[in-house]
This record gives structure tokens, sequence and C-alpha cells, in this order.
């Protein structure tokens, strides 16, 4: 039986744009979600940036899409707090697309005894931050990370991001964080809440296995898996789980919307 798929979501890099560019087939592909009035969102464990800059990035590169369809790392997390603690408080490390996303839920930002440590990407981790996060920890309060990405891209390679920085803080402190974003479903399930959508009929397309596929699978989606990004097609054997389908690219999914 075929599976009626009404809703999408779909990760950014590797699937929508590549290092600035959009892939082909991008464009059309959300240009057919918007005409066909489809629910969607863009998922990115990116929390640097704030749903603005995310739109205004995607556009430079031909895809046009309203900021309310994004959906990053950051928001997701502070979702999480605000649902857990409504009106809380945090000390964070982290960029606009995360401070901002705090702030905007409500929450306080501040070094006096927060209720939580909250760890985003930045393009510049402070030891005197980082220090300062582990003394908040082991006075108590509750750590938590955007994403659990260990490296992020730049022209000049890899750099150390959230994950890796977590692993420090845990080192220091003997304090496991909760990751939020992918492949937490969490990430996932706070998606279609917001675009109030149903598993059964919302599609997943990822370039990764070991966080799109594995979080859609974990949160009941259909999910596709392109070769334009991370996952090579002869590491997909390799996992002890599987996409719903393999394509090419986000080109082949125009025609199904």
């Amino acid at each position: 039986m075929t599976r009626v798929i009404e809703s999408w979501l779909t990760d950014m890099d590797g699937v929508l744009v590549h290092e600035g560019h959009a892939i082909p087939g991008a464009p059309e592909f959300i240009r057919a979600l918007r005409d066909k009035e489809r629910p969607f969102l863009i998922l990115t464990n990116n929390s640097i940036f704030t749903a603005r800059d995310l739109r205004a990035r995607l556009a430079t590169s031909g895809i046009e899409v309203p900021e309310e369809s994004i959906w990053t790392s950051a928001l997701a997390t502070a979702q999480f707090l605000s649902d857990q603690v409504p009106g809380g408080s945090a000390y964070a490390i982290g960029e606009a697309g995360l401070t901002t996303a705090l702030y905007e839920a409500g929450y306080t930002l501040t070094e006096s005894d927060p209720d939580y440590v909250v760890l985003g990407e930045t393009r510049t981790y402070s030891f005197e931050a980082i220090t300062k996060a582990v003394r908040l920890i082991l006075g108590g309060s509750r750590f938590i990370c955007t994403n659990p990405d260990t490296t992020g891209p730049s022209q000049q390679g890899p750099l150390p991001a959230t994950g890796a920085v977590a692993a420090m803080i845990t080192a220091a402190t003997g304090r496991e964080p909760y990751f939020v974003g992918k492949p937490n479903p969490m990430m996932f399930r706070s998606a279609l809440n917001r675009i109030d959508a149903h598993s059964e009929t919302t599609a997943m397309i990822g370039d990764r296995m070991d966080t799109d596929v594995v979080a859609g699978i974990e949160a009941g989606l259909y999910t596709y898996l392109v070769m334009t990004g991370s996952t090579k097609l002869h590491e997909v054997d390799t996992y002890p789980f599987r996409p719903s389908k393999v394509v090419d690219s986000i080109a082949d999914l125009v025609d199904r919307i």
C-alpha cells in the first residue's frame, strides 16, 4: 500500500543547499510545496543563525521560503525548555540564533543561578564562558545542548562544534547533557506540532543516515535519503536500519508532492 504524504520535513545542508549554492531541484521542490500549500518545515541542527538569517541565506541561493517554515535546533531547544519550565532562566553559550530563540520563548538570560546551562554552536567558544558553564552545572543548573554534532564545516576544514565542547564540560562536571536536536526525534515531534502534521502522513528528507533517517524512523515518518550530502550509497547497508526510499536528489521528489 502506498503511503499518502501530506506534509514534508527536509534537512537543509546536503539536501537543499551545498556550500551556499542550491542543489538542482531544490528551488523547484520548495516552490511546489508552496504552490500546492503543503505544510512543510526546513530543519537544521545549526543553532548559530535565526530563522530570518537562514531565510535570507536560502534566498541568496535562489530558494524562496518564509522564515516561519524554518525550524532550527535553537528554536526546538527553546520550545522544549519553555514546555519544561515556563518562564525559566538560562545561561546560554551560543550566537543570536540561540539567544533570540530563548528570549522569544520567555526565558531570562542570566549568569546567576540559572535553571539551565544551554550550549549551542558559536564560531568562537570562550574558555571563560565554558568555565562559567562548568561552575553553574556543578552548582545545580541542568545541562542542555542544542545538538550533538561534534564538528561543523568551514572553508579551512572541520571545526569543533557543540558535541565536542559538551564532552569537555561533561568531563569537568560528570554531568551528561540532554541533546534536543537531531538525531533526537524530539526535534521532529516539535516540528510536526508546529505545522499541525501527523507522523503517518509526513515524510522526512535527509542526507545523513545517522541523524535525519534514524530520527525520522523513530518519529514514525516516511524517510527519503538523498545522495547529495554526507551518506554515500555504499554506506547505507552498513547501518542496522534503512530509509523508506533512497533517491539521487531532491529533484526526484518534485513530482511526488
